[in-house]
């Protein structure tokens, strides 16, 4: 899959005036990746909006795996359009039930007091190797463990700081970051980068809490899955430039983990923020 068949499947189709379709593309995934409902109810939320108002905050909660086999049905509720502020919240459905709700707040541009925690001094992206390099090396190591589709080409370009052994893993400080863009030039619509950005705001936050516990996905002791996610718009961006992404994780306690993370461009401007808590129950048996 190349850039611009991620940016159709994620730009959904419109069927009524607030009802929207959703697919999910054919994955090693046996759920709908979350970074991809996030991304179609962002999309379908902007697209009820005027062009002058960008959306600034999502807040959303997980509350059933999807089913990557059938559509998403997305019903995008007007609650308010103010004169500064406009607010909807969306709806993710299958099978008569809700997988999925969010609610997203729009913004006039406005100018204001400003300021920014500094970006990490981290090395940048020429010499780290990509993710579909890495998954090359891992499934020569461990065949039995990546399956082919999960070394498919990706349509982003994501290069991590540290890279974990998916048997062995030893502890780490809870903190992390990847640089991530697109691969192909997405055009200027801004629709098409926050849509983009919620996508992969999803990327390895939830398995920020799993560092200092020598833990990964590929434990078969481990049930996983995003609760809820915020995300945070602060500046304009483009996901076809390098953006670099700093996550953290403050507190993990009774099955849940908490992730905060910073995106940032290369220039090193804060553009986003997000927090997620996800479930990371160890089972027994």
């Amino acid at each position: 899959m190349n850039s611009q068949e991620l940016v159709d499947i994620l730009n959904v189709e419109q069927i009524d005036r607030y009802i929207f379709r959703g697919l999910t593309p054919e994955s090693w995934r046996t759920r709908v990746y979350g970074g991809q409902v996030l991304a179609q109810a962002m999309n379908a939320a902007l697209r009820t909006v005027s062009a002058d108002r960008k959306a600034h905050s999502q807040h959303a909660y997980f509350l059933r795996p999807g089913n990557p086999d059938i559509p998403i049905i997305y019903e995008v509720d007007p609650i308010r359009d103010g004169s500064s502020f406009t607010t909807r919240r969306v709806v993710a459905i299958q099978k008569g039930k809700a997988i999925f709700n969010t609610s997203i707040s729009f913004q006039l541009e406005e100018q204001g007091l400003s300021h920014q925690i500094s970006m990490p001094d981290v090395p940048g992206p020429e010499g780290l190797d990509s993710d579909e390099d890495y998954l090359q090396r891992l499934s020569k190591e461990y065949p039995n463990l990546v399956t082919p589709g999960m070394t498919a080409s990706l349509p982003m370009e994501i290069r991590r700081l540290h890279h974990t052994d998916p048997i062995n893993p030893e502890p780490h400080a809870p903190e992390t970051g990847i640089w991530m863009k697109a691969k192909d030039m997405l055009g200027d619509d801004p629709v098409i980068h926050q849509t983009m950005l919620t996508y992969l705001s999803d990327y390895y936050l939830m398995g920020t809490a799993l560092l200092p516990h020598g833990v990964t996905f590929f434990n078969s002791n481990l049930q996983g899955a995003s609760l809820d996610h915020a995300l945070y718009f602060h500046r304009d961006f483009r996901t076809d430039d390098w953006l670099f992404y700093h996550m953290q994780s403050p507190v993990s306690h009774g099955a849940r983990g908490l992730n905060i993370g910073m995106i940032y461009s290369a220039k090193g401007e804060l553009v986003a923020t997000s927090i997620q808590e996800g479930l990371i129950r160890i089972r027994e048996d």
